[in-house]
Protein backbone atom coordinates (compact mmCIF):
# COMPACT_ATOMS: atom_id res chain seq x y z
CA UNK A 1 0.00 0.00 0.00
CA UNK A 2 3.15 2.28 0.65
CA UNK A 3 4.64 2.23 -2.51
CA UNK A 4 0.62 2.63 -4.02
CA UNK A 5 0.39 5.49 -2.54
CA UNK A 6 4.12 7.09 -3.05
CA UNK A 7 3.08 6.01 -7.05
CA UNK A 8 0.07 8.06 -6.57
CA UNK A 9 1.35 11.03 -5.20
CA UNK A 10 3.58 11.52 -8.50
CA UNK A 11 0.95 9.83 -10.47
CA UNK A 12 -2.18 10.55 -9.20
CA UNK A 13 -4.51 10.25 -12.08
CA UNK A 14 -3.88 6.04 -12.85
CA UNK A 15 -6.19 4.63 -10.53
CA UNK A 16 -8.61 7.23 -11.46
CA UNK A 17 -8.58 6.30 -14.82
CA UNK A 18 -8.75 2.51 -15.12
CA UNK A 19 -12.15 3.53 -12.33
CA UNK A 20 -15.54 1.60 -13.45
CA UNK A 21 -17.15 4.93 -12.95
CA UNK A 22 -17.50 6.47 -16.21
CA UNK A 23 -17.57 10.40 -14.89
CA UNK A 24 -14.39 9.41 -12.86
CA UNK A 25 -13.04 8.22 -15.70
CA UNK A 26 -13.77 11.20 -18.21
CA UNK A 27 -12.54 13.09 -15.83
CA UNK A 28 -9.33 11.70 -15.67
CA UNK A 29 -9.15 12.09 -18.85
CA UNK A 30 -9.45 15.53 -19.10
CA UNK A 31 -7.21 16.00 -16.29
CA UNK A 32 -4.59 14.15 -18.26
CA UNK A 33 -3.04 16.58 -20.58
CA UNK A 34 -3.04 19.66 -17.88
CA UNK A 35 -0.97 17.07 -15.52
CA UNK A 36 1.47 16.39 -18.81
CA UNK A 37 1.59 19.97 -19.92
CA UNK A 38 2.45 21.24 -16.79
CA UNK A 39 5.62 23.48 -17.71
CA UNK A 40 6.49 22.92 -13.59
CA UNK A 41 6.91 19.00 -13.61
CA UNK A 42 9.53 17.01 -15.28
CA UNK A 43 9.32 14.53 -17.76
CA UNK A 44 7.68 10.97 -15.85
CA UNK A 45 10.12 8.45 -15.47
CA UNK A 46 9.57 5.52 -18.07
CA UNK A 47 8.17 3.18 -15.56
CA UNK A 48 5.61 5.86 -14.76
CA UNK A 49 4.72 6.55 -17.85
CA UNK A 50 3.98 2.44 -18.02
CA UNK A 51 1.64 2.86 -15.29
CA UNK A 52 -0.01 5.56 -16.88
CA UNK A 53 -0.55 4.11 -20.22
CA UNK A 54 -2.07 0.74 -18.25
CA UNK A 55 -4.20 3.02 -16.82
CA UNK A 56 -5.57 4.93 -20.40
CA UNK A 57 -5.48 1.32 -21.96
CA UNK A 58 -8.11 0.17 -19.69
CA UNK A 59 -10.02 3.92 -19.68
CA UNK A 60 -10.77 3.32 -23.04
CA UNK A 61 -11.20 -0.63 -22.41
CA UNK A 62 -14.32 -0.10 -20.73
CA UNK A 63 -15.95 2.25 -22.76
CA UNK A 64 -18.56 1.45 -24.96
CA UNK A 65 -20.87 2.80 -27.08
CA UNK A 66 -19.50 3.81 -30.72
CA UNK A 67 -20.30 7.56 -30.38
CA UNK A 68 -18.59 7.26 -26.78
CA UNK A 69 -16.00 5.13 -27.96
CA UNK A 70 -14.97 7.29 -31.31
CA UNK A 71 -15.04 10.92 -28.91
CA UNK A 72 -12.46 9.31 -26.49
CA UNK A 73 -10.29 7.57 -28.77
CA UNK A 74 -10.07 11.26 -30.48
CA UNK A 75 -9.48 12.91 -26.92
CA UNK A 76 -6.84 10.73 -26.35
CA UNK A 77 -4.89 11.00 -29.05
CA UNK A 78 -5.05 14.94 -29.12
CA UNK A 79 -3.15 14.85 -25.86
CA UNK A 80 -0.11 14.28 -28.21
CA UNK A 81 -0.59 18.19 -29.15
CA UNK A 82 -2.00 19.47 -26.21
CA UNK A 83 0.97 18.65 -24.49
CA UNK A 84 3.49 21.66 -24.88
CA UNK A 85 7.33 19.64 -24.68
CA UNK A 86 7.77 17.37 -27.91
CA UNK A 87 9.89 15.38 -25.99
CA UNK A 88 7.10 14.46 -23.84
CA UNK A 89 4.98 14.09 -26.53
CA UNK A 90 7.25 11.34 -27.84
CA UNK A 91 7.17 9.57 -24.37
CA UNK A 92 3.44 9.61 -24.33
CA UNK A 93 3.49 8.19 -27.95
CA UNK A 94 6.19 5.59 -27.32
CA UNK A 95 3.66 4.23 -24.02
CA UNK A 96 1.02 4.17 -26.17
CA UNK A 97 2.81 1.98 -28.72
CA UNK A 98 4.71 -0.18 -26.25
CA UNK A 99 1.53 -0.70 -24.07
CA UNK A 100 -0.67 -1.40 -27.09
CA UNK A 101 1.73 -3.89 -28.23
CA UNK A 102 1.86 -5.81 -25.20
CA UNK A 103 -1.61 -5.59 -24.30
CA UNK A 104 -2.66 -6.45 -28.16
CA UNK A 105 -3.50 -10.09 -27.72
CA UNK A 106 -5.25 -9.77 -24.89
CA UNK A 107 -7.97 -7.99 -26.48
CA UNK A 108 -11.35 -9.64 -27.55
CA UNK A 109 -12.96 -9.79 -31.23
CA UNK A 110 -15.58 -7.64 -29.05
CA UNK A 111 -12.86 -4.85 -28.55
CA UNK A 112 -10.77 -5.08 -31.30
CA UNK A 113 -12.72 -2.54 -33.93
CA UNK A 114 -12.17 0.23 -31.05
CA UNK A 115 -8.77 -0.27 -30.78
CA UNK A 116 -8.38 -0.44 -34.43
CA UNK A 117 -9.82 2.67 -34.07
CA UNK A 118 -7.47 4.23 -31.53
CA UNK A 119 -4.38 3.38 -33.81
CA UNK A 120 -6.06 5.31 -36.50
CA UNK A 121 -6.34 8.11 -34.23
CA UNK A 122 -2.73 7.81 -32.91
CA UNK A 123 -0.98 7.23 -36.53
CA UNK A 124 -2.86 10.60 -37.48
CA UNK A 125 -2.01 12.58 -34.62
CA UNK A 126 1.34 11.71 -34.79
CA UNK A 127 1.49 13.08 -38.66
CA UNK A 128 0.27 16.22 -37.62
CA UNK A 129 2.78 16.27 -34.73
CA UNK A 130 5.54 15.98 -36.65
CA UNK A 131 4.34 18.25 -39.12
CA UNK A 132 3.72 21.00 -36.57
CA UNK A 133 7.77 20.29 -35.76
CA UNK A 134 8.15 20.78 -39.23
CA UNK A 135 9.65 17.30 -40.26
CA UNK A 136 12.37 17.91 -38.18
CA UNK A 137 14.98 15.43 -38.49
CA UNK A 138 15.63 14.24 -35.03
CA UNK A 139 12.11 14.20 -33.83
CA UNK A 140 11.56 11.87 -37.09
CA UNK A 141 14.61 10.01 -36.09
CA UNK A 142 12.98 9.39 -32.65
CA UNK A 143 9.66 8.35 -34.35
CA UNK A 144 10.86 6.18 -36.25
CA UNK A 145 12.41 4.16 -33.20
CA UNK A 146 9.09 4.11 -31.58
CA UNK A 147 7.71 2.24 -34.40
CA UNK A 148 10.90 -0.37 -35.16
CA UNK A 149 12.33 -0.65 -31.19
CA UNK A 150 11.79 -3.76 -29.47
CA UNK A 151 8.45 -3.00 -27.95
CA UNK A 152 7.63 -0.81 -31.27
CA UNK A 153 4.68 -2.67 -34.05
CA UNK A 154 7.22 -2.35 -36.59
CA UNK A 155 10.35 -4.02 -35.02
CA UNK A 156 11.34 -7.19 -37.21
CA UNK A 157 13.38 -9.17 -34.82
CA UNK A 158 10.44 -8.96 -31.93
CA UNK A 159 8.56 -11.99 -32.42
CA UNK A 160 5.95 -10.66 -29.46
CA UNK A 161 4.36 -8.10 -31.97
CA UNK A 162 1.15 -9.72 -33.01
CA UNK A 163 1.32 -9.12 -37.09
CA UNK A 164 -2.70 -8.44 -36.99
CA UNK A 165 -1.18 -4.60 -35.30
CA UNK A 166 1.46 -4.17 -38.02
CA UNK A 167 -0.72 -5.30 -40.75
CA UNK A 168 -3.54 -2.75 -39.36
CA UNK A 169 -0.88 -0.05 -39.51
CA UNK A 170 0.12 -0.78 -42.83
CA UNK A 171 -3.35 -0.80 -43.72
CA UNK A 172 -4.84 2.43 -42.46
CA UNK A 173 -0.65 4.56 -42.64
CA UNK A 174 -1.09 6.43 -46.42
CA UNK A 175 -4.44 7.40 -46.19
CA UNK A 176 -3.84 9.16 -42.25
CA UNK A 177 -0.36 10.78 -43.60
CA UNK A 178 -2.77 12.07 -46.52
CA UNK A 179 -5.38 13.75 -44.34
CA UNK A 180 -3.30 15.07 -42.39
CA UNK A 181 -1.49 16.60 -45.43
CA UNK A 182 -4.99 17.89 -46.17
CA UNK A 183 -5.66 19.32 -42.90
CA UNK A 184 -2.15 21.06 -41.60
CA UNK A 185 -1.89 22.11 -37.85
CA UNK A 186 0.51 25.26 -39.64
CA UNK A 187 -0.14 27.22 -42.67
CA UNK A 188 2.18 26.25 -45.46
CA UNK A 189 3.87 23.42 -43.76
CA UNK A 190 7.41 21.89 -45.40
CA UNK A 191 6.78 19.05 -47.21
CA UNK A 192 6.42 15.41 -45.78
CA UNK A 193 10.00 13.42 -45.93
CA UNK A 194 7.79 10.46 -47.73
CA UNK A 195 10.91 7.95 -47.69
CA UNK A 196 12.04 8.96 -44.26
CA UNK A 197 8.59 8.05 -42.69
CA UNK A 198 8.36 4.89 -44.54
CA UNK A 199 11.85 3.20 -44.27
CA UNK A 200 9.50 1.38 -41.13
CA UNK A 201 7.70 -0.43 -43.38
CA UNK A 202 10.42 -1.74 -46.14
CA UNK A 203 13.02 -2.82 -43.56
CA UNK A 204 10.15 -4.65 -42.16
CA UNK A 205 9.25 -6.03 -45.78
CA UNK A 206 12.89 -6.89 -46.26
CA UNK A 207 13.54 -8.41 -43.03
CA UNK A 208 10.34 -10.01 -42.05
CA UNK A 209 10.79 -14.48 -41.73
CA UNK A 210 7.08 -14.40 -43.05
CA UNK A 211 6.21 -14.31 -45.67
CA UNK A 212 2.55 -13.05 -45.47
CA UNK A 213 3.16 -10.02 -43.56
CA UNK A 214 6.19 -9.41 -46.40
CA UNK A 215 2.95 -9.74 -48.79
CA UNK A 216 0.86 -7.45 -46.69
CA UNK A 217 3.46 -4.65 -46.50
CA UNK A 218 3.51 -4.86 -50.37
CA UNK A 219 -0.04 -4.83 -50.87
CA UNK A 220 -1.98 -2.27 -48.48
CA UNK A 221 1.22 0.04 -49.03
CA UNK A 222 4.04 -0.16 -51.08
CA UNK A 223 2.20 -1.52 -54.74
CA UNK A 224 -0.83 1.35 -54.31
CA UNK A 225 1.72 4.15 -53.32
CA UNK A 226 3.58 3.71 -56.18
CA UNK A 227 0.43 3.11 -58.77
CA UNK A 228 -0.90 6.49 -56.92
CA UNK A 229 2.61 8.10 -57.52
CA UNK A 230 2.23 6.98 -61.38
CA UNK A 231 -1.03 8.14 -62.17
CA UNK A 232 -0.60 11.26 -60.53
CA UNK A 233 2.28 12.01 -63.07
CA UNK A 234 0.66 10.44 -65.91
CA UNK A 235 -2.98 11.34 -65.74
CA UNK A 236 -3.05 12.53 -68.97
CA UNK A 237 -1.15 9.47 -70.36
CA UNK A 238 -2.24 6.27 -71.88
CA UNK A 239 -2.16 3.81 -68.14
CA UNK A 240 -0.34 0.99 -69.17
CA UNK A 241 -2.55 -2.37 -69.07
CA UNK A 242 -0.58 -4.35 -66.60
CA UNK A 243 -3.03 -3.96 -63.65
CA UNK A 244 -6.47 -2.89 -63.14
CA UNK A 245 -6.50 0.52 -61.20
CA UNK A 246 -10.27 1.54 -60.38
CA UNK A 247 -9.75 0.98 -57.12
CA UNK A 248 -6.31 2.40 -56.66
CA UNK A 249 -6.50 5.30 -53.77
CA UNK A 250 -5.22 8.45 -55.08
CA UNK A 251 -3.48 10.05 -51.72
CA UNK A 252 -3.29 13.61 -53.67
CA UNK A 253 -1.68 15.63 -50.63
CA UNK A 254 1.02 13.04 -50.18
CA UNK A 255 1.49 13.37 -54.21
CA UNK A 256 1.34 17.22 -53.84
CA UNK A 257 3.34 18.05 -51.12
CA UNK A 258 6.02 15.49 -50.22
CA UNK A 259 9.80 15.15 -50.35
CA UNK A 260 12.50 12.49 -50.12
CA UNK A 261 14.22 12.58 -46.69
CA UNK A 262 15.03 16.55 -46.29
CA UNK A 263 12.05 19.11 -46.65
CA UNK A 264 14.00 22.33 -46.15
CA UNK A 265 16.61 21.74 -48.79
CA UNK A 266 14.63 19.41 -51.41
CA UNK A 267 11.16 21.44 -51.17
CA UNK A 268 8.13 19.23 -52.59
CA UNK A 269 8.91 16.97 -55.43
CA UNK A 270 6.78 15.76 -58.10
CA UNK A 271 5.32 12.58 -57.54
CA UNK A 272 7.60 10.99 -60.75
CA UNK A 273 10.75 12.18 -58.34
CA UNK A 274 9.01 10.46 -55.18
CA UNK A 275 8.24 7.63 -56.71
CA UNK A 276 11.98 7.42 -57.93
CA UNK A 277 13.26 7.75 -54.48
CA UNK A 278 11.14 5.55 -52.91
CA UNK A 279 11.92 2.79 -55.29
CA UNK A 280 15.70 3.56 -55.11
CA UNK A 281 15.45 3.07 -51.06
CA UNK A 282 13.25 0.06 -51.60
CA UNK A 283 16.47 -1.73 -53.74
CA UNK A 284 18.92 0.07 -50.77
CA UNK A 285 17.34 -1.91 -48.67
CA UNK A 286 17.09 -4.67 -50.47
CA UNK A 287 20.68 -4.79 -50.99
CA UNK A 288 21.39 -4.51 -47.38
CA UNK A 289 23.17 -7.55 -46.13
CA UNK A 290 20.22 -8.05 -43.07
CA UNK A 291 17.69 -8.67 -45.85
CA UNK A 292 16.46 -11.88 -45.66
CA UNK A 293 17.36 -13.75 -49.27
CA UNK A 294 13.65 -14.50 -50.01
CA UNK A 295 12.39 -11.13 -49.39
CA UNK A 296 15.11 -9.60 -51.11
CA UNK A 297 14.24 -11.31 -54.45
CA UNK A 298 10.36 -10.20 -54.14
CA UNK A 299 11.51 -6.54 -53.42
CA UNK A 300 14.11 -6.97 -56.49
CA UNK A 301 10.94 -8.00 -58.93
CA UNK A 302 8.99 -5.49 -56.81
CA UNK A 303 11.45 -2.40 -58.10
CA UNK A 304 12.03 -4.35 -61.36
CA UNK A 305 8.05 -4.04 -62.46
CA UNK A 306 7.50 -0.37 -60.95
CA UNK A 307 10.59 0.72 -63.06
CA UNK A 308 9.59 -1.19 -66.14
CA UNK A 309 6.01 -0.17 -65.50
CA UNK A 310 6.87 3.89 -65.74
CA UNK A 311 9.17 2.98 -68.90
CA UNK A 312 5.80 1.55 -70.46
CA UNK A 313 3.83 4.76 -69.61
CA UNK A 314 6.47 6.72 -71.22
CA UNK A 315 6.77 5.04 -74.75
CA UNK A 316 2.72 4.60 -74.61
CA UNK A 317 2.73 8.24 -74.33
CA UNK A 318 5.44 9.26 -76.77
CA UNK A 319 3.35 6.29 -79.47
CA UNK A 320 0.66 8.33 -79.13
CA UNK A 321 2.12 12.08 -79.58
CA UNK A 322 4.71 10.85 -82.15
CA UNK A 323 7.57 11.93 -80.44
Amino acid sequence: MASEAASNSSLPLGKYLASTDKKTRDKAIKNLAAFLSDPSRDALPKAEMTKLWKGIFYCFWMSDKPLVQQALATEIAEILLTITDLSISLDFLRGFWETTVREWNNIDRLRIDKYYMLVRRFSNASFRLLMRAEWDEATCKEYKSILTDRGGPLCPEDIRVPTSLAYHLADIYLEELDKALGNPPTPSPPPAPLTTLLEPFITLAARTPTNTTYQRMQSALLDPLYTALSTSHDSDEPRSSKRPRLSTPTYSNIASNACSTQPKSEGALSSAALKKALLKRMFETASEPETRDANRRKLYALWKEHMEDDEDSVSEARGVDGS
